[in-house]
């Protein structure tokens, strides 16, 4: 009797963690910004349903020995926090959620997207 309690249980809670949202600890959305590769054509590389509350180093311009990425858009529903250097320091510029593009003046090495409340 003990065992199918517990096998109740066990199965409940499983139901009870599948009918949740998903995690909050990542925005929902994409985030695309453009950078120019080593033959200097413009490229455009996108985080999807990125990390939050967490800095995040861009690939392939998320070093301060690399040329930074820019004209980042922010099309998640969670505002970002974009950094000009590596591991989210130097100049900072926030943008909302579901915003327009930024302009391509605008250089990204780093990210933080706001954790949820």
């Amino acid at each position: 009797m003990k065992l199918r309690n517990a096998a109740a249980a066990a199965l409940a809670a499983f139901a009870l963690a599948l009918s949740l949202p998903g995690s909050a600890l990542a925005a929902t959305g994409h985030f695309p910004y453009k950078y120019v590769d080593d033959l200097g054509q413009e490229q455009t590389l996108t985080l999807t349903d990125p990390h939050s509350g967490k800095c995040i180093n861009l690939r392939a311009v998320g070093s301060d020995e690399l040329l930074p990425g820019y004209g980042p858009h922010n099309r998640t529903d969670t505002p970002v926090t974009v950094y000009k250097g590596a591991n989210c320091k130097g100049s900072e510029y926030r943008l909302r959620a579901h915003g327009n593009p930024a302009r391509d003046d605008l250089e990204v090495r780093s990210v933080k997207f706001e954790a949820a409340a």
